[in-house]
């Protein structure tokens, strides 16, 4: 138990013993007046009453209170839940749109690298022919110089150099 509501039974339950001792005085009749007339009554009955009014007034209304505060607190969680749940499908939303993104990005780098490997194959053909035409061209002009110097050197021998006298 909470201690405020011990303290108000043990307080309640003093009340209750101080009346059971002094009832008699309590039942006591007194002149009492209500303004516009007199009235002989019990003055201890009448506030015991009052007392005991109050009390159950006060008891109705923390009974509103705490279920007010119950209904409160059962709504905010609704609409924290409803809440949470549309928090988890955006962030699932989110997920999903970029996967879908990553996958496109994915398949455009691997189209891309596809067509540069393409054009790198192709210009690496090409210049694997350039170079072997370079390679067959100088080999033709240095078999030319060969055979040139071959028939400058074999006409040398024929009669193109100086006889000797």
């Amino acid at each position: 138990m909470k201690i405020r509501t011990l303290l108000l039974l043990v307080v309640l339950g003093l009340i209750a013993v101080f009346s059971a001792l002094n009832w008699s005085a309590f039942m006591a009749p007194t002149t009492l007046s209500l303004g516009f007339s007199t009235v002989q009554a019990p003055l201890g009955l009448i506030m015991l009453g009052v007392l005991i009014l109050l009390t159950a007034f006060f008891l109705v209304f923390v009974v509103y209170l705490q279920t007010s505060v119950l209904l409160d607190t059962r709504r905010q969680a609704r609409e924290m839940q409803a809440n949470r749940e549309l928090a988890e499908k955006a962030e699932t939303s989110r997920f999903t749109e970029l996967r879908a993104f990553m996958e496109s990005e994915m398949k455009r780098q691997t189209e891309q690298n596809a067509a540069s490997k393409a054009a790198v194959l192709t210009r690496l053909d090409q210049l694997d022919r350039d170079v072997l035409s370079a390679i067959e061209q100088s080999g033709n002009s240095v078999s030319a110089h060969v055979g040139q110097l071959e028939d400058r050197l074999e006409r040398g021998e024929h009669g193109l150099m100086p006889r000797p006298t």
